[in-house]
């Protein structure tokens, strides 16, 4: 057998170099479907929420600056060659740690460090991102085959498992399964979903075949030649006629794609798992072979659509500064706003720790005062070079739910922003309080931080990106998504789409 000769320095220096690559560049083919989505879709909420998607990952590629602020988990899967030799004395699992902190530190563009060590106690970040998730395959040949992912918590969070009985239909556990997952994934994106094995096999493998490219088009032009080709086809198609459309908004497009990988398993078993990926899907593969450092060539930036977003007379223009309970009780669901004034962030950690010193009966950190004020669930990317904050998109604001009617009660808070739907817990809260819930798009951080003119941490800088800043923001674009009476459009607009699909769709076969 030939041996290959593989520096440690090259396996450091490709992973840092994909992971930087894939933080600012989309791939071209989720590109282009969701452009193609964008111009068929027919709701104008979604098409408004793609647009921003769209827009945010020009920008990134143009700026280099990460297209959402959850910067991941670093998946990585390794096929490594049994004619591989090293040169250097680290071990695999460290050579990839290394090259997921040198990208993370990297001070042309510093992503956001989200993993914290000891998950069941103190949670804390482990300040560069470190370590990866790790999955090593040794095969023949003598090459280093790498495909890695930077996998956003939103869309991990949703990932769903079931041990199926043989004769159960996974297509109708899909479902059935997929409204129950929210739209904090933030859709249109894919869904990997493994079958077989065991129940660890078929997560394994369902994150694995979100490696790949988006070609459903492809498969549907030519069609199915297995029964696994024939399952992404009806999943795709069900998945889609539910309804819940971009941001979960309500819409024809849900899903761009899905990617099945099966495995033998045990004839009294039926494992299936799904994980959706958002849409800041960002995966790269390269191969090392013992000649240098991967090279990955920037795309050409005419790929990109040239969309220009404009809401016009249509938006109600905010001043936060002066706002009353009295002006938010005129809002409606659906209806589109464009803030400007200050605001305080928040996330898990800061709620619970504010809560704890309320209950204690401690005062409030000096700058964190809530009257009349919105707090907008965030935890930003430090900024580089003249950025008065790094990306910094929304978080899944049913994590707040627990924490919403207490904070409301006390603090003379009256509204919230985040991302996706809030559960019933949330929406009770809300309306008992009148208080509102405004929705930014998933998926559109670098966008999102053109509005913020002015940021400092104002409490808790020990919890890393979960500070409280203050942000002074410009025209920020948000949606009404839960008015003061508790219409939440996450509720009525897929409603009102997965109505008129099924209308549409009976039409067509009679």
């Amino acid at each position: 057998m030939v041996m290959t000769l593989i520096c440690n320095e090259d396996v450091i220096q490709s992973v840092a170099d994909a992971l930087q690559f894939i933080s600012y560049y989309h791939p071209i083919d989720f590109i282009k479907a969701v452009n193609e989505a964008y111009q068929r879709e027919e709701s104008e909420a979604a098409k408004d929420a793609m647009a921003q998607i769209l827009i945010n990952s020009r920008l990134c590629a143009e700026g280099k600056r990460p297209i959402c602020q959850d910067t991941g988990i670093v998946v990585v899967f390794l096929k490594v060659g049994m004619g591989v030799q090293w040169q250097g004395g680290m071990s695999l699992e460290d050579m990839v740690n290394e090259g997921v902190r040198l990208a993370y530190l990297n001070p042309d563009n510093v992503l956001r460090a989200s993993i914290v060590s000891d998950p069941t106690g103190s949670r804390k970040n482990t300040k560069d991102n470190t370590p990866a998730v790790i999955h090593t395959q040794i095969v023949p040949g003598n090459e280093i085959e790498v495909k890695l992912a930077a996998k956003g918590g939103g869309s991990e969070n949703k990932a769903k498992l079931v041990m199926l009985n043989p004769s159960d239909s996974i297509v109708d556990w899909v479902e059935r399964t997929l409204p129950t997952m929210g739209a904090g994934w933030c859709p249109p994106g894919m869904l990997g979903i493994g079958i077989g094995g065991t129940a660890e096999k078929a997560a394994v493998l369902a994150k694995e075949s979100l490696m790949e490219p988006i070609d459903i088009h492809e498969l549907r032009a030519r069609g199915p030649s297995n029964r696994v080709e024939e399952l992404r086809l009806e999943i795709m198609d069900r998945a889609n006629s539910l309804g819940i459309g971009a941001q979960g908004l309500g819409g024809l497009t849900t899903v761009l794609d899905v990617k099945i990988l099966d495995y033998p398993t045990h004839a009294a078993s039926l494992p299936v798992a799904m994980i959706p990926n958002c849409a800041a899907t960002r995966h790269a593969h390269f191969t090392l072979d013992g000649s240098g450092t991967a090279v990955f060539e920037p795309p050409n930036l005419d790929q990109w659509p040239q969309i220009v977003w404009d809401v016009g007379p249509r938006a109600r223009k905010v001043d936060l500064n002066s706002l009353t309970p009295k002006d938010i009780s005129e809002w409606q669901p659906g209806e589109t706003l464009l803030l400007s004034g200050t605001m305080l962030t928040g996330r898990d950690a800061a709620h619970k720790r504010l809560l704890t010193m309320l209950a204690n009966g401690e005062p409030l950190p000096a700058g964190v005062d809530f009257k009349n004020k919105f707090i907008y669930y965030v935890g930003p990317v430090d900024p580089v070079r003249d950025e008065v904050i790094g990306p910094a998109g929304p978080t899944t604001a049913t994590r707040m739910d627990k924490f919403t009617d207490e904070l409301l009660e006390k603090t003379g808070l009256i509204g919230m922003i985040g991302k996706a739907e809030r559960g019933q817990v949330g929406i009770d809260a809300i309306k008992k309080h009148k208080a509102v819930y405004l929705m930014a798009v998933g998926g559109a951080a670098y966008l999102v931080s053109k509005a913020i003119r002015k940021a400092s941490v104002v409490a808790f800088e020990d919890l890393g990106m979960e500070a409280i800043h203050e942000f002074e923001v410009e025209d920020m674009p948000v949606t009404v998504a839960v008015d003061v009476n508790g219409t939440s459009v996450h509720q009525t607009g897929p409603a009102l789409w997965k109505k008129k699909i099924a209308e549409e769709h009976s039409l067509e076969v009679r």
